[in-house]
């Protein structure tokens, strides 16, 4: 939206949102920066941002309209995709014949305005709002969602209270199969998918079935549906992924794949009896890693270049070590990716293949019928690979095959559930495994978390004197100054004073402030000082102090870095190393 400072100077004066003095200087600034008048005045707090927008519309003669409690038409507010309207900040709110009106945030989109007409092959007249309307619009695509299964599953409850109280298999698979059932589902698949949600909770409560999502590592409602639901959710879930549907005591799991926006999905199903009936967890896995790279998933510096160096290595083992869900799996499928050329054979043992690789023999394992990973290995070395990638170190038995494959000539990837990378060693040493055996297989310990990334709008704040005091009690505050500088992250003079944080910013696209995850880590390369302390069986604190004195930064201090680069916050670093 092109508008004269000339033009913007005058209304604003005449309006009195803005004094002349303020505009001066904003103008002088815009002259050095090259940046547009009004987001400068943006930036110094000087005008709202819904004020400007409003300016501009006033100016341009462009009408502005406000959604806050506008009911809009599901079949209007539908014709835009929820996935396209978040990502655009476009609202689809009234169609008359031809004419569709859109509220945009930013009417010179014509990206996205193009891509409207083109889909509904309506005539687009766009209108500018605000942040707090295209919020509000969003949140209705999620009531309509809720309206919609509520309206199918009405249409349905004698037929769903009728198996029920039959029990029968046959019963519950037709069931299952039928329209509206296979409807239900679908469309929380879909949702979830549009919400990049990571997995989907159905929970039986004692009056209501629960659906929840967990976005970007936070739980969160969807919406409550009724009890009657849940016995032709839960059937057609097992049909899907292959599970008996006349157990109901004991527990289960599987998979399935499925298709949502044009993207491939395998689900990994788990089922456990509750007392008001199963609980299902799908955790949704998009089927390709490929693209990743080190750098795009948070290494850098010191820690990026000991992983290279580790990676150049064709004997010895990589092991990264974390809780569930801090992405270990993405971690060495990512490694994987990197050491994945045509002149090397890569075998993989998985529980579950989480993720499929071209040209990477993956191999699921069965304890059931007696395939564990000790016996996987076992066969797995036998198939001449170059680099073996094992799932999960669980138990001494694997521990010593894996130590043992690194010790012939294999390069080996695994992870272990450890809190920090020093903790991995007394692990497995616990184990069984010989210290002089670990010093001569281990390359690098990789301890990780997740933590949610800040959208691009975000607030910029300098830490109080009393909050640089609290920084001496979590991180060693020197030190990661120091990263900062060598890495010129900061200019070479810079303070505690004068560094800047950030802090998340809600508006319609992210209403959290937060869009996606990245990793905190800490990278302990076993040199020869880690070597002898290991051979001395030295505690892990003594190991993780050796490091530090050798450069490693601690998880905490790398999340300390990336809330100094705006990638994430102080507090999204404390919630994860202190869960």
């Amino acid at each position: 939206m092109y508008i004269s400072d000339t033009h913007l100077k005058s209304f604003l004066a005449d309006a009195g949102l803005v004094s002349a003095k303020d505009f001066d200087a904003a103008e002088a600034e815009a002259k050095r920066s090259g940046q547009p008048v009004g987001d400068i005045l943006k930036a110094r707090s000087a005008i709202g941002e819904d004020e400007l927008r409003r300016t501009y519309a006033y100016i341009l003669g462009i009408p502005f309209v406000s959604l806050i409690g506008t009911a809009i038409n599901l079949d209007v507010l539908s014709l835009i995709p929820e996935p396209v309207a978040r990502r655009n900040n476009i609202i689809a709110y009234n169609n008359r014949g031809e004419e569709l009106e859109v509220a945009m945030l930013d009417t010179d989109d014509l990206a996205a305005i193009d891509f409207i007409k083109k889909k509904t092959h309506l005539k687009i007249l766009p209108r500018l709002t605000d942040v707090a309307s295209i919020k509000a619009a969003l949140k209705q695509y999620q009531q309509g969602l809720k309206d919609n299964l509520g309206d199918v599953i009405g249409r349905e409850t004698a037929a769903l209270e009728k198996a029920a109280g039959a029990g029968k298999e046959e019963n519950l698979k037709e069931i299952a199969e039928g329209t509206p059932t296979v409807r239900i589902v679908d469309t929380l698949i879909r949702h979830a998918n549009a919400q990049n949600a990571s997995d989907i909770h159905i929970e039986p409560l004692e009056q209501t079935l629960l659906i929840r999502y967990r976005i970007d590592g936070i739980l969160h409602d969807a919406m409550e549906l009724p009890k009657n639901a849940a016995a032709a959710i839960t059937a057609r879930i097992k049909v899907l992924a292959n599970m008996r549907l006349d157990e109901h005591r004991l527990p289960q799991d599987g998979r399935f794949g499925a298709e949502s926006g044009g993207e491939k999905i395998s689900f990994r199903v788990s089922i456990l009896p509750t007392y008001y009936g199963e609980k299902i967890v799908m955790r949704l896995l998009r089927d390709s890693i490929s693209g990743f790279t080190l750098e795009s998933i948070g290494f850098h510096g010191t820690g990026l270049e000991r992983m290279h160096e580790a990676m150049r290595k064709t004997t010895g083992m990589i092991l990264t070590t974390g809780p569930t869900g801090a992405g270990k799996s993405t971690t060495l499928y990512t490694l994987l990716d990197i050491v994945n050329t045509p002149d090397v054979n890569i075998s993989t043992i998985e529980d579950p293949i989480e993720y499929q690789m071209a040209r990477v023999n993956q191999t699921q394992v069965r304890p059931e019928i007696g395939f564990t990973f000790a016996n996987g290995l076992r066969s797995l070395v036998r198939q001449d690979p170059d680099i073996v990638m094992v799932g999960e170190i669980r138990d001494k038995e694997t521990a010593s095959l894996a130590v043992n494959a690194a010790l012939t000539g294999h390069l080996v990837l695994s992870t272990l559930h450890t809190n920090s990378a020093a903790g991995a060693v007394a692990r497995l040493l616990d184990m069984g495994i010989e210290p002089f055996l670990l010093v001569s297989t281990l390359r690098v310990i990789i301890g990780q978390r997740l933590v949610r990334k800040l959208s691009p709008d975000k607030e910029k704040y300098e830490l109080s004197r009393d909050e640089q005091a609290q920084l001496e009690h979590v991180i060693d505050p020197g030190v990661v100054l120091k990263a900062l500088k060598e890495e010129k992250a900061v200019p070479p003079d810079a303070t505690w004073k004068n560094i800047p944080f950030f802090k998340p910013k809600e508006n319609g696209k992210t209403p959290s402030g937060y869009s996606g995850r990245v990793g905190i880590y800490e990278v302990l390369p076993v040199t020869s000082t880690i070597k002898e302390l290991i051979m001395k069986n030295e505690t892990g604190d003594a190991i993780e102090k050796q490091a530090r004195s050798e450069g490693m930064l601690t998880m905490s201090e790398d999340g300390f870095f990336k809330s100094v680069q705006g990638i994430t916050t102080i507090e999204e670093v404390l919630r994860v190393i202190t869960e």
